[in-house]
């Protein structure tokens, strides 16, 4: 479920930067491409803003047993790839059914969202490997 929260400008900053790409950046990695408009910006600052625009549904956080959370500015529902070798993450393209939580059935439970995520090895992993 969406809150809102003021949009303040380190938020707009970060927001603009993690639209940029689409490689699903570590809040590390956020934070050195925001270092460059901001470079005041603290890390802790970043993993906070990461948060909050995650929990106000501007962004995706994705999270995987083991792995670093990622993050996506592409809100629109698509599924994602992992590398099992590296944890790149990438997005799917042309998959026919996106999982979607309008209709979902899961007794016991209140459902408030869906995540598609498939397993494989990135080309550079299979080059390298």
């Amino acid at each position: 479920m969406a809150v809102q929260t003021r949009m303040t400008k380190q938020r707009k900053v970060i927001l603009e930067e993690l639209c940029k790409v689409t490689t699903h950046p570590t809040a590390d990695e956020v934070y050195d491409m925001v270092r460059q408009r901001l470079p005041r910006i603290s890390l802790g600052t970043v993993y906070r803003n990461l948060d909050v625009l995650a929990e106000s549904g501007d962004v995706l956080k994705l999270e995987h047993a083991g792995s670093q959370k990622r993050f996506d500015g592409n809100t629109n529902p698509h599924a994602h790839v992992r590398c099992s070798i590296c944890g790149k993450v990438g997005d799917v393209m042309n998959v026919e059914y996106i999982a979607s939580s309008q209709g979902a059935v899961a007794p016991g439970f209140t459902i408030h969202a869906a995540y598609v995520e498939f397993e494989g090895v990135c080309d550079d992993c299979q080059t390298h490997n």
